[in-house]
């Protein structure tokens, strides 16, 4: 970089700037805000930016070439020169047979990926039929019940040709068995499996609430899995730590940053006390970020998470793996920053979140259909949303080098900050014993919420402008197509699974689902017999409620 005399006739040149050129100006017309800062307002924007706000940076230490430690410019050598990111558009709606059609449709269009959306029910372990599943199957993804269900979604789908992520937590151990034992019926090997299971119950607990299980008890599934998929299916990612929804509860981008990597660091410690080697499992650890509105904040964010994470695992666990020190992570689009009022500025909002991501150096991608404030996207809006990864991957020309930002002095300088507040939030963690201590004594989650709060005030009070919400507004009464699950689509879910149960082996069920308790109240490994149960024709329900039997339901504060 520069050297000390030259840094200071830097700074000595901005001073003198500000002094001759800058203040006059002020005296004259001001600037459009007191403060800028970033959109969470974590850090304060400078004016200028010079070598003097990256003093002290050191190439080889703090960068690295692509694909070199620390990974802050990526951990592939060739970046999307080699390969583009996976476009993975999230979709799963209302019955199997919707979703395949659904499935088939984004593949004719070009998507690479599939990434499977389930429906409220699915997501708790509840059974259709279920009273706690009353007018809410099909609704915010597909409902899956059995393996009957899941051979529906996958039919005419090669799952040695695709890659699927699966947006699904608490059950997550029994839907992985689902999308096994479908590609066993297809003759895939286990090892030829790819995909990504979220099997993220930290950030339940935090952001979500679909939870089923205590803490401990799902930390030991979540390590099962580990071990299982390590021997089984290697290709596959056991566990998508997520931020995204972190931040769609209203977290800044740090506290997105900390606390996703924070859980991360937890679910490592967990699967060493279990018995595990780091290099057997954490090369299959997976990452999922929220892509929000300030591109350079966001781009920032990616940076940083990268070098953290293989410099908190370098020096807590001294793996030998390199890729054991990689973080690969998938992006979303803000669902959050979509408006009900003025939908078509919502396809800019997602290129622009789009940008971030891949600027950023994102390994996969969802972009949010326009709609998705008001209801499950259309066809036409998820063509647009995946033509707009498209456009950016083929004509944007942000594919054709690697981490084109770095070297900026205002991101480096941001990505250093971001990271330093990220490390301050860590560290606040570690004083409350982890991750696992500070959510369970309800810590983060008052974090999260009184940023949210901040938030909203700035929005009501105008301090925060969001275009066509509080400012630029029009009266319209818009008319537009909307995905609608109706009543009917709900009971056909209904009817397919009592015709399951009617024609299934009834012994064979009883005998898997017993062997999975005796397998409960002991240290053996689950996923075996999950499986078995799911290959029975057990339903979703049927096997979680052996689990809710064995390890109880968690209640926020620890009671049961």
């Amino acid at each position: 970089m520069f050297d000390p005399d030259e840094l200071e006739e830097i700074r000595a040149s901005k001073e003198a700037w500000h002094e001759e050129e800058v203040e006059p100006v002020l005296d004259r017309f001001g600037e459009r805000k007191e403060t800028f800062t970033t959109d969470t307002g974590g850090q304060e924007v400078d004016r200028l930016y010079t070598p003097a706000d990256v003093d002290g940076l050191d190439y080889e230490e703090d960068l690295g070439n692509p694909g070199e430690p620390p990974y802050t410019r990526g951990v592939y050598s060739t970046g999307y020169r080699g390969r583009l990111w996976t476009m993975r558009q999230y979709a799963g709606f209302s019955t199997p047979e919707d979703t395949n059609e659904r499935y088939h449709y984004l593949l004719d269009q070009g998507q690479t990926g599939l990434s499977m959306a389930f429906d409220l029910p699915t997501q708790m372990g509840y059974d259709s039929d279920a009273d706690m599943a009353a007018g809410e199957v099909g609704k915010a993804g597909v409902a899956i019940d059995s393996l009957d269900d899941m051979e529906t979604v996958f039919d005419g789908i090669p799952l040695d040709e695709v890659s699927t992520s699966m947006t699904i937590n608490a059950p997550a151990s029994v839907l992985l068995a689902m999308y096994i034992a479908v590609g066993d019926q297809q003759g895939v090997d286990r090892s030829e499996l790819r995909g990504t299971i979220q099997n993220d119950l930290l950030k339940e607990y935090i952001a979500r609430n679909t939870y089923i299980y205590p803490p401990e008890p799902s930390m030991r599934i979540i390590t099962d899995i580990f071990e299982f998929c390590a021997e089984e299916t290697p290709k596959f990612n056991t566990i998508s730590i997520s931020g995204y929804h972190i931040r769609e509860a209203g977290s800044t981008a740090a506290q997105e940053l900390a606390f996703t990597l924070g859980d991360g660091i937890e679910y490592v410690e967990t699967a060493i006390e279990a018995g595990l080697d780091v290099d057997e499992f954490a090369p299959q650890l997976s990452f999922f970020f929220n892509g929000h509105n300030n591109i350079f904040e966001e781009v920032a964010k990616f940076r940083a998470a990268r070098r953290m994470w293989h410099d908190l695992i370098e020096e807590r666990f001294d793996p030998d793996d390199p890729k054991s020190k990689q973080l690969k992570f998938h992006t979303q689009t803000a669902g959050s920053m979509l408006t009900a009022q003025q939908i078509e500025n919502n396809v800019v909002r997602v290129a622009y979140q789009a940008l971030a991501a891949v600027l950023g150096g994102t390994q996969s991608l969802h972009t949010n259909g326009k709609d998705e404030a008001l209801a499950l996207p259309t066809e036409e809006s998820v063509r647009t949303a995946l033509r707009t990864q498209q456009i950016l991957a083929h004509e944007s020309g942000a594919a054709d080098t690697i981490d084109p930002l770095a070297g900026s002095y205002y991101v480096e300088s941001l990505t250093d900050e971001v990271e330093e507040e990220a490390y301050d939030i860590l560290e606040e963690v570690e004083e409350r014993g982890g991750m696992l201590e500070a959510v369970e004594q309800q810590w983060v989650q008052r974090q999260i919420q009184d940023t949210s709060f901040d938030r909203q005030r700035e929005i009501e009070e105008k301090e925060r402008i969001i275009v066509g919400v509080n400012e630029f507004e029009v009266d319209e009464d818009p008319e537009m197509d909307v995905e609608e699950v109706t009543e009917e689509d709900q009971q056909r879910q209904i009817d397919n699974l009592e015709g399951v149960r009617a024609e299934r082996d009834d012994e064979a069920v009883d005998a898997s689902l017993e062997a999975l308790r005796d397998a409960a109240r002991s240290d053996r490994n689950l996923m075996p017999y999950i499986i078995d149960a799911v290959k029975a024709y057990a339903t979703v329900g049927e096997i979680c409620n052996v689990m809710r039997d064995e390890f109880g339901e968690y209640q926020p504060g620890g009671a049961m």
